[in-house]
């Protein structure tokens, strides 16, 4: 079987950068992009926290094309991820994508190139995710099913779906303004969650890349596949840019297991709304009352900010 390229990004965490390139290590890919943001020059010390991470990657004793984009200055986890995943689709039709957190089972990588086989061309399935939020629930005997949520703690796409990708979410006013997550969302509650958030996401509150990408999956009326069981660990709910303080929740300690093959396949390509709605339950609900509290939280904060000016 063909080995599916991988995007390896990482920054200023050694010990599960390590942990993960093992994983890779083991995989063996044909080809291997390593994309790294560059120290921030405020944080004593992680100039050789970033040299040391990087030698790790140096590694390589099979045989590999290696493909490198080390930032000497920090672009921060908005520009440097998204750009980093632009230059890996300026490269390659469709690959594999893994931050340095997110250890894959073995059994991840095979699943991901099979299914970026036989998804290539359907253009409404716009990736592969290899994470299980449903805590052992299960609608059925498949494989995996098809979802409007967009898990991205290991994952894979294509060159075809990653084009149609706006950081800057351009597209969002008009989203807004036709009611369309209406369509994405029958539930009030987790409307209101999704909107808080995007809204945020559009006004630049939030430094961060991936909301913008959930958006373009639900604006092009996309689906993210899911798999029946949890394929990757993350390894960085307590230090993560957009995880720390999460070591405690209940996704923090989440284990991995092995896939069975061959795939079984669902009949159909449509939501399963019932795992999808279990899993906004549980996570992405918001009363009216939160958010008011949420929306007031930040005015106080930019208010107190702008006072010690």
């Amino acid at each position: 079987m063909n080995k599916t390229a991988i995007l390896f990004l990482i920054f200023n965490r050694p010990e599960t950068t390590k942990r993960v390139f093992d994983a890779i290590k083991k995989y063996q890919p044909k080809k291997l992009y390593l994309a790294a943001d560059g120290p921030r020059s405020d944080k004593i010390g992680e100039k050789e926290l970033c040299q040391k991470t990087r030698a790790i990657v140096n590694e390589i004793d099979w045989d590999c094309e290696v493909s490198t984009l080390f930032r000497e200055k920090n672009l921060g986890l908005k520009v440097a991820v998204s750009s980093a995943i632009d230059w890996f689709f300026k490269n390659e039709n469709e690959g594999i994508i893994l931050e340095d957190d997110c250890l894959p089972n073995p059994t991840f990588f095979r699943y991901c190139s099979e299914l970026l086989e036989k998804y290539r061309n359907v253009d409404q399935v716009k990736m592969i995710s290899g994470d299980n939020f449903q805590f052992g629930w299960k609608n059925s005997d498949d494989s995996y099913y098809f979802s409007k949520y967009c898990n991205i703690w290991g994952w894979a796409t294509w060159k075809r779906a990653w084009k149609e990708y706006d950081l800057e979410m351009k597209s969002y006013p008009e989203f807004v303004k036709s009611n369309k997550i209406d369509q994405v969302f029958k539930d009030k509650s987790v409307r209101r969650y999704w909107r808080a958030v995007l809204d945020r996401v559009f006004s630049a509150e939030i430094n961060t890349w991936d909301y913008q990408w959930v958006f373009c999956v639900w604006s092009h009326n996309g689906l993210a596949i899911n798999p029946s069981i949890n394929l990757v660990a993350n390894l960085g709910c307590n230090s993560g840019t957009n995880t720390a303080g999460q070591e405690n929740s209940e996704v923090a300690d989440m284990k991995s297991y092995a896939m069975k093959f061959p795939l079984k396949h669902p009949t159909s390509i449509s939501q399963s709304v019932e795992a999808d709605d279990r899993f906004s339950s549980q996570f992405f609900k918001t009363s009216y009352f939160g958010l008011i509290v949420s929306k007031a939280k930040r005015f106080v904060v930019k208010y107190s900010h702008f006072r010690k000016k």
